[in-house]
């Protein structure tokens, strides 16, 4: 159910883009989360956007680096990264909640529909 597009490799410094869409989970209803991993590390919540809460959640280390955002009219999430560094190399997931990002991000298991990662390196 949810697709994820974007992803690809990046010089440092460089910016991507990686979007979530979903059929039957309106966006303006339910909270997109997007998670990142790599090897050896744990999962962790990167931002969440709730419509529903109006809430808006970002990790520390990407304040001011990232954006969320929804598209409602085609029921699509984005995540725009700009400044990319290469320890911002991985996998990023999408995850979708009818009660997600109500007061933090949460955890990706915490999240009822989770998608399947698109790959994001950044290497020069």
């Amino acid at each position: 159910q949810l697709v994820e597009s974007g992803g690809g490799e990046v010089q440092p410094g460089g910016s991507l883009s990686v979007s979530c869409a979903a059929s039957g989970l309106p966006f303006d209803k339910y909270a997109v989360a997007w998670f990142y991993w790599a090897p050896g590390k744990e999962r962790e919540g990167v931002s969440c956007i709730s419509s529903k809460y109006g809430s808006t959640f970002y990790r520390e280390s990407d304040k001011g680096r990232f954006t969320i955002s929804i598209d409602n009219a085609n029921n699509k999430a984005s995540l725009q990264m700009n400044s990319l560094r290469q320890e911002d190399t991985g996998s990023y997931y999408c995850a979708v909640d009818f009660f997600g990002c109500r007061e933090r991000i949460g955890d990706f298991n915490d999240y009822r529909y989770r998608g399947q990662g698109t790959r994001v390196t950044v290497s020069s």
